[in-house]
């Protein structure tokens, strides 16, 4: 039940590579980026001014309660020289720093309006970073929604190679899990790193110019935390691509188990099962828990250097403003407003560094995807003109899977108009693999596969494929009504050619006994219906395509013996005027073929029709009694 699944490594090949990736998917919105830093830069300039006005407010109250404990009447030097003659240097030395009006207490009206313009400020930097939140919103979500459609158009160019040999939960858990991470690391990441990196320079700045020399001892914390995140994102980076690789290896046995349920209960493997899942389980919450923790340590990390900045600051900026009165007290509020402050950026960038490593490795995950070779390119049009007539021709074709271990070797056959060319043979022999040659699923080593005569390469895949009906033995019906799924094979079938198609593969026959007819719902397993129900549907959808080609791969063996005779019945009118391929496995249903292909290890070994292929006594003679002994035995 389960695929070849390839994982990325559990240490990313370059995060920083995909974070460069990330950013570069923002380039098609790049004026709206432009918008949003010029919002965001006015936003955390208004909010870096309003600290030093609100310290000037202080300023303000501190004036006015040092004006009134001077004489009135005196000049601020006057009252300062008195100071000193009293023997209250220090006192004096204070006074010196301020604007003081002796006898003057607080100005009201000054107070006020630096008050309103701190509010004014605060309001427009809320606003003006609500806006640029709003619109880098829109920006993550229009790129998500290109990424998606990037990854859409890809798979749907990638070759059947990779979809053999990677889980379709690991797939998918890449299409739906890693992209809704990077959808969510970007959202958090890129609005909060941007806001927190200008905020960090606007504080700096605005301390730099209060006073040079405790902004140093309030930014000896930015190296610090410099240091500390990076250690700890070179730690979690390994941890996040695990969790990633775990959650896709997680998915893909999910996927696996839910499918095959029925065959899981069966044979009693649910212990097993369980177990498998356990132990991946297990290894996501390892994965998960340590990068979680490990990134978690940054935010108390920068906390404690903030603190002890903000103490640093406190201390230093009251010495100051007692001793020598080189700076005012509204000045030093302002400094410890702006080292309290300064730890959210630091802690922000640092949570932020974090959840881009999370969202890089789910982007190594997708862009590893994007990055898959994809089918060859196709020719824009056939070099020649070409009809419908079906002949099919196999020129010295030769093709493996594996460089090393060749399967078809220098293969030639002809099939012409109207033929039905059956292949026999044991597991493994190729016959399956001819099939997936002429519908272009797989490209040549060499040789050539011509169809009317014109070699297949040089027209398009959706050409080829329009003119090729398959029912294969795996039937396969979307969610939706009986007459969508046999239009599928012609989304421009009328009603009539859809009914048509029904009676002429006896489908007819048990829609009408069902409540809804034609407009019964069927869900993707479509387990209201049998095997053999299933079955014919494929074939009604096969009519409905019209195809000049068409291969039928085991269509009856998944059926009861009745509903068989119905199957091969349609499908017998179905192969009327068409080139036909047929894979069997029982040989009794194959009798009227034109021709038998009898193919082993990816040579044909025999072919002819029944009659002269029993007299030759050879490999399908051989098979032949093979079959019959069992029926007899």
């Amino acid at each position: 039940m389960s695929t070849q699944t390839p994982t990325l490594p559990a240490q990313p090949q370059n995060g920083l590579a995909s974070i460069k990736r990330i950013l570069g998917l923002l380039h098609p919105q790049r004026f709206i980026v432009y918008g949003v830093l010029v919002m965001v830069l006015l936003g955390v300039i208004a909010q870096a001014v309003a600290p030093l006005l609100l310290g000037r407010a202080t300023d303000v109250i501190f004036d006015g309660v040092i004006g009134l404990q001077l004489p009135a009447g005196l000049t601020k030097d006057e009252a300062v020289a008195q100071l000193r003659s009293e023997g209250s240097d220090q006192f004096a030395d204070m006074v010196s720093g301020t604007a003081a009006v002796p006898g003057v207490g607080v100005d009201f009206g000054a107070l006020g309006r630096l008050l309103i313009i701190v509010l004014a400020l605060y309001l427009l930097s809320s606003a003006l970073i609500w806006v640029a939140a709003y619109g880098l919103n829109e920006i993550v979500q229009r790129v998500v929604r290109d990424l998606r459609s990037r990854v859409e158009r890809k798979i749907h160019n990638l070759p059947l190679r990779y979809f053999d040999t990677h889980s379709r939960g690991d797939l998918l858990s890449r299409v739906s899990n890693d992209i809704d991470n990077v959808s969510t690391g970007m959202q958090e990441s890129i609005s909060q790193l941007v806001l927190a990196v200008l905020t960090l320079i606007g504080l700096v700045v605005m301390m730099l110019l209060i006073s040079p020399l405790l902004a140093l001892v309030a930014l000896f914390m930015v190296p610090a935390s410099v240091v500390a995140t990076a250690l700890v994102a070179r730690r979690s980076r390994k941890h996040f691509a695990s969790q990633w690789a775990a959650t896709g290896k997680l998915n893909g046995q999910i996927e696996e188990v839910f499918t095959g349920h029925e065959l899981v209960t069966a044979y009693g493997r649910t212990a097993d099962v369980e177990r498998r899942f356990a132990d991946t389980n297990e290894e996501l919450f390892r994965s998960a828990y340590r990068a979680q923790f490990v990134s978690g340590t940054v935010m108390p990390l920068v906390t404690f250097l903030g603190n002890l900045s903000y103490v640093g600051v406190a201390v230093l900026g009251g010495l100051r403003v007692v001793a020598s009165g080189t700076i005012t007290l509204g000045e030093v509020q302002a400094l410890i407003q702006y080292s309290r402050q300064l730890a959210q950026p630091l802690a922000q960038i640092g949570a932020m560094v974090n959840l881009l490593q999370s969202a890089a490795a789910s982007a190594e995950r997708v862009f590893a995807l994007l990055d898959e070779p994809e089918q060859e390119p196709e020719s824009p049009a056939p070099t020649l003109p070409w009809g419908r007539h079906g002949s099919v021709e196999f020129d010295d074709v030769s093709f493996s899977y594996d460089p090393d271990r060749p399967l078809i070797e220098h293969l030639s056959l002809r099939a012409e108009p109207g033929q039905m060319v059956a292949i026999v043979g044991p597991t493994g022999a190729g016959k399956t693999t001819l099939i997936n040659l002429i519908l272009r699923f797989y490209e040549l080593n060499s040789g050539r596969i011509l169809v009317d005569g014109v070699d297949i390469t040089s027209m398009s895949r959706a050409e080829l494929r329009s003119r090729i009906g398959i029912v294969l033995q795996d039937t396969w019906l979307f969610g939706g009504t009986i007459r969508e799924n046999i239009a599928y094979g012609n989304p421009h079938a009328t009603e009539n050619q859809i009914l048509s198609a029904a009676r002429m593969s006896y489908v007819d026959r048990f829609v009408r006994a069902l409540p809804d007819g034609y407009d019964t719902i069927i869900d993707e397993e479509s387990g209201s219906l049998s095997a053999g129900e299933r079955q014919l549907i494929t074939i009604a959808r096969a009519f409905v395509a019209k195809p000049s080609i068409l291969i039928l791969d085991e269509a009856t063996s998944s059926v009861d013996t009745r509903t068989e005779l119905l199957v091969q019945q349609a499908t017998a009118r179905l192969r009327d005027d068409r080139t036909s391929f047929v894979i069997a496995h029982r040989l009794s249903t194959i009798r009227d073929a034109d021709r038998i292909v009898v193919m082993e290890d990816g040579r044909i070994v025999e072919q002819g029709t029944h009659e002269d292929l029993l007299r030759a006594g050879g490999a399908y003679t051989r098979l032949y009694d093979a079959q019959f002994r069992a029926l007899v035995d």
